[in-house]
């Protein structure tokens, strides 16, 4: 029988039916009746210190347990300050649903206080938005929101509901049958002839590579994957997003591929006869300049969304749909390949990168990003979640922390958010809490959104924080230093003590200068049964290497110094 209940009720009763245990917010007057209603309901709720932190709680959370994140706010400064989140899981389809109160009905459009148009001013970078006026549209609105959110190509959905559609009552009974929107085509597949031109490809290749994208780890595809790299014996690269898809650890695991990518995976793709784009968008980060990228390669484009075909590489072939039913369509289709020349020419371009690889350095009292990662890698066996802010370090980690399992590093890939790590930490953690989770940002980043360590404490989470401190914006710094004449404008910091302003907060802190020091500290980190931040200070002006600049030609990279010099200063 339906009952009666109020609008804020309502938004727990369908969170609830959901299956929504956490949520991550901020309370004020617009959508203070729906938090006054959740003291009834068994709701976690993690309170941030900014809304867009709770947004990238949220898309933390959903990215670790591939579930869709939740995020609340109020009205006005509330919801924009939810904009760079949004935004981020926009662009990484991450699936989150924020919910933000709005001015009452009545009020909308008197620029009343607090009054946003935050439906229009997240337009372009939500899946989808609902403005919510009327009580008995709430179940039904949360409801499709979420479908939205999770199904075909998943993203942000939005929901602004009104004070005053809070405060109604009416009767409520949910309906919980599976949503159909006209237009909206989540279940795509390609003709079955489309599949036949993709294995006469396959099949006749001699020098293919598998693109491994988000895309495998959203679908669930990453045990078909390795089962079509190894029957077909096709080395497989990974985007930013795409890494924990494949092991690091297999044979036939080339690495990251694109600007800041393996020089071997670059060259390979440059030699390749056929590429396969595995939930992946060609974004310009991997292809450099468009018209010298991989120009013997045919092309196959698999992905859920179509609208991704051929807008930036033209492909020969291209199968839309969810990439786990593609490719148990097309598994039965590839043949046992051999394909060990192919393999063996990529492994050996490897031998030059080792001469030059900064971990052959010997320890000459420089501490080096690159140090930390890896000696972090070995502490954790790999098994780590490894959240990263977005710079230097970003990269260093995707080079360094060999990452064999799915949903182990999460990162912002297409928006490239300072500030993510932190706060998607504590998503991630809430999200699996018997995992060990590593916050890696670099002092700039960090600096953002550095007041989420109240949550952490208020939360008694148990998080550790790696600081990469070089005392610069790093990555901008690294461009000034290429292509403009190491002319350092705005890039410098001055930064605070990090480990006394941890201790601020009630949390562990330590601060390592010298390569001995480092593992020792990780150890103690893992240890403590709280949240420790560790300030690794580090070589100020260290180069990520690789590096594709801009819009040059994939193979153009600008590549370490060989020999490597034993301190590499910006001089080098």
């Amino acid at each position: 029988m339906p009952t009666v209940r109020t609008g804020a009720q309502i938004i727990w009763e369908a969170l609830i039916r959901e299956g929504v245990s956490v949520v991550f917010g901020y309370p004020g007057g617009a959508i203070l009746p729906a938090y006054d209603a959740m003291l009834d309901y068994p709701i976690r709720h993690v309170l941030v210190r900014h809304e867009q932190g709770a947004t990238h709680m949220a898309d933390g959370y959903a990215r670790a347990r591939g579930v869709v994140g939740v995020a609340i706010a109020t009205s006005g400064p509330g919801a924009t300050n939810m904009v760079t989140g949004i935004a981020t899981a926009m662009l990484d389809s991450s699936p989150i649903v924020c919910i933000t109160g709005q001015v009452g009905s009545k009020l909308i459009g008197s620029d009343a206080f607090q009054e946003t148009d935050v439906t229009g001013v997240t337009l372009p970078i939500t899946k989808h938005n609902y403005l919510v006026p009327h009580v008995e549209e709430i179940a039904a609105t949360i409801h499709e929101a979420f479908y939205v959110a999770r199904s075909g190509r998943p993203g942000p959905v939005l929901i602004d509901i009104t004070k005053d559609a809070q405060q109604a009552s009416c009767e409520f009974e949910w309906d919980g049958r599976d949503v159909r929107l006209p237009g909206y085509r989540p279940d795509l597949r390609a003709p079955f002839e489309e599949y036949r031109k993709a294995a006469d490809l396959i099949n006749s290749a001699k020098r293919p590579i598998i693109f491994a994208g988000h895309g495998v780890l959203l679908s669930g595809a990453v045990r078909l994957v390795r089962e079509f790299a190894e029957r077909g014996h096709i080395p497989v690269a990974m985007t930013l997003l795409g890494i924990g898809s494949f092991p690091a650890t297999h044979p036939l695991n080339l690495g990251m591929m694109g600007m800041h990518g393996e020089a071997w995976v670059n060259t390979a793709i440059q030699e390749a006869d056929l590429l396969l784009a595995f939930g992946m968008r060609f974004d310009d980060r991997v292809t450099g300049n468009l018209k010298t990228y991989a120009p013997n390669a045919r092309k196959i484009h698999v992905d859920i969304d179509p609208a991704e075909f051929n807008k930036n590489v033209r492909v020969d072939v291209a199968l839309a749909g969810d990439l786990k039913a593609v490719l148990e369509d097309l598994l039965p289709l590839l043949e046992t390949g051999d394909r060990s020349a192919w393999v063996s020419f990529i492994n050996d371009m490897k031998g030059d990168v080792a001469v030059r690889d900064i971990q052959n350095l010997p320890d000459s009292g420089h501490l080096y990003a690159a140090h930390v990662i890896h000696d972090i890698w070995h502490a954790t066996e790999g098994k780590a979640i490894v959240v990263t802010d977005v710079g230097q370090h970003q990269m260093w980690e995707a080079q360094y922390y060999k990452h064999d399992q799915p949903r182990s590093l999460i990162t912002s890939g297409g928006l490239g958010t300072m500030g993510f790590a932190l706060p998607a930490a504590i998503g991630a953690k809430m999200a699996r809490p018997d995992a060990e989770v590593w916050v890696v940002a670099g002092d700039g980043g960090f600096q953002m959104t550095m007041a989420e360590l109240a949550t952490i404490a208020q939360e008694k989470l148990k998080i550790n924080v790696a600081i990469i401190n070089n005392g610069y914006l790093g990555m901008v710094r690294q461009w000034q230093e290429f292509f403009y004449e190491r002319r350092y404008a705005a890039t410098p910091l001055l930064n605070p003590d990090f480990a006394k302003l941890a201790e601020a907060f009630g949390l562990k802190a330590a601060t390592v200068r010298t390569r001995p020091e480092v593992a020792p500290a990780v150890a103690a980190a893992r240890r403590e049964p709280g949240t420790v931040v560790i300030d690794f200070q580090v070589e100020q002006e260290d180069t990520v290497y690789p590096m594709v600049p801009a819009g040059a030609d994939l193979q153009a990279m600008i590549r370490r110094p060989s020999p490597a010099p034993i301190i590499e200063t910006a001089a080098d």
